[in-house]
């Protein structure tokens, strides 16, 4: 299947502000989809509130649209009812961390077989550019006119310790890498979180002075270094790429599988 087949072309143009990552984001899935050839009929695109979830909207396979932080929940219920089923679950700061961070946590403790895209822009864009639980000591929003003084989460230390088996964390500006880890996600069994740094030219670049949608784009180029890089030793303030996590652990339905079938045996 070509890429054009996975998405619903009648909702094109887009609405995403220009230069928003979020369309970058949705390019490199695609291009998983056709790599790995899924059917259409196998995928099934969860997503709450926010400009992360729009992504639900442009794809022509199994999507479900629910509410605000409550995505993982969603597609946890459809994994255990239809577990042959891929689940993936696009989800922007709040959705995953903050209104949504119990069951993010959970979601990884349990390691049901769901693929979670965390789009770090950094900003609540959809609502007005308020801060987020990404957004980062010494940042600027319109919720923090003064300065913000709350500490980010890491998304990717908090994915390892809430359970997570894989791991991985890329950008905008490497596209292609964000393809591979999409790949690699999906084909594997357990829960499987992806970190993309991306770009909110609209609100965080314009309030952090951050410059242009191509600004913030180089600027991950130039702050970020791969997983166990020299460079990370000579400059510890460059973020780290890659995969982090790769681990295999039993996959919560088919341990519940067995719990079933120990159940009908006993009865």
């Amino acid at each position: 299947m070509a890429i054009k087949d996975y998405i619903r072309e009648r909702f094109f143009p887009h609405i995403w502000c220009p230069g928003c990552g979020h369309g970058m984001v949705l390019n490199a899935l695609l291009r998983a989809f056709e790599d790995l050839a899924i059917s259409k009929n196998e995928i099934v695109m969860v997503s709450g509130i926010g400009c992360s979830a729009r992504i639900s909207g442009y794809v022509d396979v199994h999507t479900l649209h629910t509410i605000h932080g409550r995505a993982l929940a969603f597609a946890t219920g459809v994994k255990m009812s239809r577990p042959e089923l891929n689940l993936i679950v696009p989800m922007g700061d709040g959705d995953a961390l903050a209104i949504g961070g119990n069951h993010f946590i959970h979601a990884a403790r349990r390691n049901i077989d769901i693929t979670a895209i965390v789009m770090n822009n950094r900003i609540y864009g959809m609502t007005g550019g308020q801060y987020s639980p990404l957004s980062g000591y010494g940042t600027l929003a319109t919720t923090a006119p003064f300065i913000n003084i709350d500490h980010a989460f890491d998304v990717v230390e908090l994915a390892k310790a809430a359970g997570a088996t894989f791991v991985a964390r890329t950008t905008t500006y490497h596209v292609k890498q964000m393809s591979e880890l999409f790949k690699e996600a999906i084909l594997r069994e357990g829960f499987s979180v992806i970190e993309v740094l991306t770009q909110c030219p609209t609100y965080f670049g314009r309030k952090n002075k951050a410059g242009s949608a191509v600004d913030m784009v180089k600027s991950f180029k130039d702050n970020t270094t791969p997983v166990g890089s020299k460079a990370k030793l000579e400059s510890p303030g460059l973020i780290e790429r890659g995969i982090f996590v790769q681990k295999d652990l039993p996959e919560y339905t088919r341990e519940y599988d067995k719990v079933i079938e120990r159940a009908m045996k006993k009865r």
